[in-house]
């Protein structure tokens, strides 16, 4: 295995003892109110309801043994890996599930067998588990990708690793079927013509899922197949849905538990459950065991010789025929789509057997570290990556893996090595106003992106509910806090910062913006601090303005954002402000209306930060917080 492919290994082996350490410190080394505290855990639970879910898997309806209280904020949401177990008892008995959905009463989780517990009335802990799975097919993936010498994946191999150019052909004319601007009709093309590499790079709000789906339905047009790929499953919900708008033959692998409700009938499980022929298997499959347990029942006379083993055998090849009928309809189901979905490492081999596809396509890339992305590899002829190298990288826990180079998504790597030769950017935004899109055209995507005429001019006063003021007629905002005692601090238990004076006055402008009208579900407080948003959680009584951290908001937006930046000492410390795409993130998520807060003294001694300020200046958009009500007053 060559160096590159060792050091993937390497990280892959750090991030996990790394991930390990984490939940276990998460978990069962706090105390029961940190975790919960942490977002990582659910104390206190009993079991409200029991059914029976997809594929015999047992579906249990939690809440808080007081049926009084409501469930805290969490990080458990649909899709999320997690542990049950049981409070309060020795044991070590713990059942691994799947999030498939939570309201403010209850969260639903997925499990492979029925908890039984020790105690007469038992409590329940839920918390985070590593997905040791998907770390196994990367591992694997990695090992086939080194030993690949021939072949589609050795080729494309070489071009991955910067040992031979990307190649593209003259572009083939063709019809679009969806609305394009010029720069997605161009992306388009350049993907179209790739012999092997290409990258779409969208920055926000440039309408790049509408250019890959463009691209896969124009792959399919000329009679290929497709896999289509993300690290999350809602970015690959996302694909779908436009993709069965568009009325392609489109398929979704993965745990159905993992898919949004209304796309769960497109999932492979579903279809395969509710097809007429499983009926047969389930009949064929039912009949066998009623044979094993004739054959092993007890009986006063001897059976005639020969008879139990003739039982077992008929029993046995019942089941045969049973798991071949299925075999045979998820192989007709898979060879009837022309599109198939899935999360980067929900793709099951046992599933997809030998099957190749002509194109995969990898969307939300720079999400993802590169050990993923190698497992649709394996079955790909031409790769197109789609995302922006620009905003956050990939999550990555351990600080070795990180040392070495491992946040550095495959996409990020292969832009710095081939440049415009494979990339292509999309160049029209229709999200943001224009102010609030400029600071970050400017400083990320050499002054390129142009806002689309319906949102260019676009305030929060033009909708119909809120009433126009000085405040909802103007699309940027920054409030000082340098020198109003709004200091940072660590929090009480754990490793991050809050800044209780800052959040007190970002309440006060959502309690403002709620006055004017603006619908608390068009609202987001977001900040770089988990602990700030566990602060303003307790200060925002509205639980529809959706809080959050920076990097949990990636990929949303509002037409309302608030920025609590947080920092504020008089080192001017800046913790993992430092990195800036995080918060190109957060400049970029707003629609009408950006509000930030943040100390200046501190934000200053970094050159972005300074290249921030003097921007709002520029824009007639910047005060201090001695214009508001001081809230704490």
């Amino acid at each position: 295995m060559d160096e590159h492919f060792q050091r993937l290994v390497r990280c892959l082996d750090h991030e996990a003892a790394a991930e390990t350490r984490a939940v276990a410190g998460t978990s069962r080394r706090m105390g029961s109110d940190v975790a919960e505290r942490s977002g990582a855990s659910l104390v206190g639970l009993a079991i409200r309801d029991e059914t029976s879910g997809f594929g015999g898997r047992v579906v249990v309806t939690l809440g808080k043994r007081d049926r009084r209280l409501e469930l805290p904020w969490t990080r458990l949401n649909a899709g999320t890996p997690v542990v049950l177990s049981e409070e309060h008892v020795q044991s070590d008995a713990a059942w691994r599930g799947i999030v498939t959905d939570r309201n403010r009463e209850t969260i639903v989780v997925a499990l492979a067998e029925s908890p039984e517990p020790v105690a007469d009335r038992p409590a329940f802990r839920l918390d985070l588990s590593s997905d040791e799975i998907s770390r196994q097919r990367q591992r694997e993936a990695l090992r086939r990708a080194a030993a690949a010498d021939r072949g589609p994946l050795a080729a494309l191999k070489r071009c991955l690793l910067g040992e031979e150019p990307p190649v593209f052909r003259t572009p083939m004319a063709w019809t679009p079927l969806s609305s394009l601007d010029d720069s997605q009709r161009e992306a388009v093309s350049h993907a179209l013509a790739a012999e092997g590499i290409a990258i779409i790079h969208g920055p926000p709000g440039t309408g790049k899922t509408t250019a890959v789906v463009e691209l896969i339905r124009q792959t399919i047009r000329r009679g290929e197949r497709v896999l289509a790929c993300a690290p999350s499953n809602l970015a690959v919900d996302n694909l779908l849905e436009r993709l069965l708008a568009g009325g392609e033959r489109a398929i979704r692998l993965g745990h159905p538990a993992r898919v949004l409700p209304e796309l769960r009938e497109h999932t492979l499980d579903v279809l395969v459950e509710s097809h007429p022929n499983l009926k047969l298997a389930r009949e064929w499959t039912n009949e066998a065991w009623a044979l094993r347990r004739q054959a092993n029942k007890y009986t006063r006379a001897a059976p005639p010789p020969g008879a139990r083993r003739n039982l077992r055998e008929e029993a046995k090849q019942l089941l045969d025929d049973a798991r071949q009928l299925e075999s045979q309809l998820v192989s007709y189901l898979l060879d009837s789509a022309t599109v198939v979905c899935a999360t980067l490492t929900g793709l099951n081999a046992e599933l997809l057997g030998d099957r190749e596809f002509d194109l995969v396509i990898i969307d939300e890339a720079t999400q993802a570290t590169e050990p993923p992305c190698w497992i649709p590899l394996l079955r790909s002829r031409r790769l197109v990556l789609a995302g922006d190298h620009c905003q956050l990288p990939p999550t990555v826990v351990s600080t070795e893996a990180r040392q070495d180079g491992f946040h550095v998504s495959l996409m990020e790597r292969l832009h710095e090595l081939w440049g415009n030769a494979i990339s292509r950017r999309l160049t029209t935004q229709y999200r943001m106003h224009e102010q609030i899109m400029r600071f970050s055209s400017d400083e990320f995507y050499e002054s390129s992106l142009t806002a689309a005429t319906p949102v260019r001019q676009h305030v929060l006063a033009d909708l119909a509910h809120v009433s126009a003021s000085p405040l909802t007629l103007t699309a940027l905002r920054f409030y000082d806090t340098a020198g109003s005692s709004c200091v940072e601090q660590a929090e009480a238990e754990g490793l991050s910062r809050e800044n209780p004076g800052e959040a007190a006055f970002v309440a006060g402008h959502v309690a403002e913006l709620l006055s004017a009208g603006v619908a608390a579900t068009e609202i987001a407080v977001i900040t770089p601090y988990a602990a700030q948003a566990r602060l303003l959680r307790e200060l925002i009584l509205d639980a529809a303005v959706e809080i959050d951290t920076i990097d949990g908001f990636q990929g949303r937006e509002k037409e309302a954002v608030v920025i609590s930046l947080v920092r504020s000492n008089t080192n001017g410390e800046l913790g993992f402000l430092t990195d800036t795409r995080r918060i190109n993130v957060a400049l970029t998520r707003a629609r009408r209306k950006l509000t930030v807060f943040g100390d200046s003294s501190t934000l200053a001694n970094h050159e972005f930060y300074m290249r921030l300020l003097e921007f709002f200046e520029r824009q007639d958009a910047y005060g201090t917080v001695w214009e508001l009500d001081d809230p704490r007053s």
